[in-house]
């Protein structure tokens, strides 16, 4: 909000499987502020509230300012949302999560300011719009490849949510009958594509014997899991199972997106998430060159762009929710203090 003489920031987080993103926007979009951590894998919903605001105060702190020094605060998480409501519905692929929990209420009460949920890839696509690599056009698709498949739709120049699912791209069916997701069907594309997906079919192909060097730099680097940056490192060393892996993620992410593709005839395509930035460029072609056979219209296929905004385009993105909710807020503020005054004024008239 401008006016008043005084700059305005806003927070956000992006909630992820494996890490939450902060940062601090000013009013023209700038990251001013930023902080990671690890997202917990024990303790359910409170612990990864209480890990969401640490983290944005680490953000905070960068600028000498409190949590409740921020104009608003927006979180993309990933999964089904109730925007209005601030509940997250359901979010397969974060640890201990199995059901309904109103995560905006119970962050505000520590942030001490209003808190405003969307779904971690809808506010991606988002950012990326408005911001990023979809500058230059007026429909698109943002698929973000990391823990799951996410997606996010910008079309005729505004975002899309449906009735607050849509864009759920991981979960279009690319095998029926196929491999087990996390949402409990079978053969959604994030079923082969999606990070966590793709380390469960690892762990089982250790178990019968073969041989990867995937769980190797994880122990190596410290992580509990296979992250994205351990995925790039297997690739650079030529490990047999994580290029098989990852090829068979790029086909099934070919077909999958070429058919929401054909559905809705966007301009573009983004590509973002912890993998698809990791392995840039090079690996946003091979989806390309996936795509074209199961293109309906392949002599005019979309644009496919590698997000700009990388790593952080999910928190920018969530930054953004809070920037006009927080300006509606105190608007009627301003509003409520008006009539309280013209009340008064009244009264005082009277006496």
């Amino acid at each position: 909000m401008r006016g008043g003489g005084r700059k305005q920031v806003f927070g956000g987080l992006d909630l992820g499987g494996t890490k939450i993103q902060a940062v601090v926007l000013d009013e023209e979009g700038n990251v001013v502020s930023q902080a990671r951590r690890v997202t917990p894998q024990k303790g359910g919903p409170p612990a990864i509230v209480d890990a969401l605001f640490g983290t944005l105060q680490d953000a905070a702190k960068m600028l000498k300012l409190e949590p409740s020094a921020l104009a608003g605060v927006g979180v993309g998480a990933p999964g089904a949302v109730d925007p209005v409501a601030g509940v997250l519905l359901q979010a397969g692929n974060l640890p201990g999560w199995d059901g309904p929990y109103p995560l905006a209420e119970a962050l505000s009460k520590q942030v001490k300011v209003p808190v405003f949920l969307g779904n971690d890839v809808q506010v991606a696509v988002a950012a990326e719009a408005r911001l990023g690599a979809g500058r230059a056009y007026r429909s698109l698709l943002g698929v973000w490849w990391g823990t799951g498949v996410g997606g996010g739709l910008f079309l005729d120049g505004r975002r899309w949510t449906g009735r607050g699912a849509a864009g759920e791209i991981g979960h279009i069916v690319v095998r029926r009958g196929g491999a087990r997701c996390s949402c409990g069907r079978r053969g959604c594309m994030e079923a082969y594509a999606g990070r966590g997906a793709m380390e469960r079919k690892a762990r089982k192909a250790v178990s019968r014997g073969e041989k990867t060097k995937l769980f190797e730099l994880m122990e190596t680097h410290g992580k509990e899991r296979l992250t994205s940056g351990i995925w790039m490192r297997a690739l650079k060393q030529e490990d047999g199972l994580a290029e098989r892996l990852i090829a068979r993620a790029v086909r099934m992410l070919g077909a999958g997106i070429a058919s929401a593709v054909n559905l809705i005839d966007v301009e573009a395509v983004i590509i973002g998430g912890g993998l698809g930035t990791r392995l840039g460029q090079p690996y946003v072609e091979r989806i390309s060159q996936a795509m074209h056979p199961h293109l309906f219209v392949s002599q005019r296929p979309p644009d496919v762009r590698l997000s700009e905004l990388g790593e952080l385009s999910g928190a920018i993105g969530a930054a953004l929710l809070a920037e006009p909710a927080a300006e509606q807020l105190a608007s009627r503020h301003a509003s409520r203090e008006a009539s309280r005054e013209g009340a008064r004024g009244a009264t005082r008239s009277s006496d």
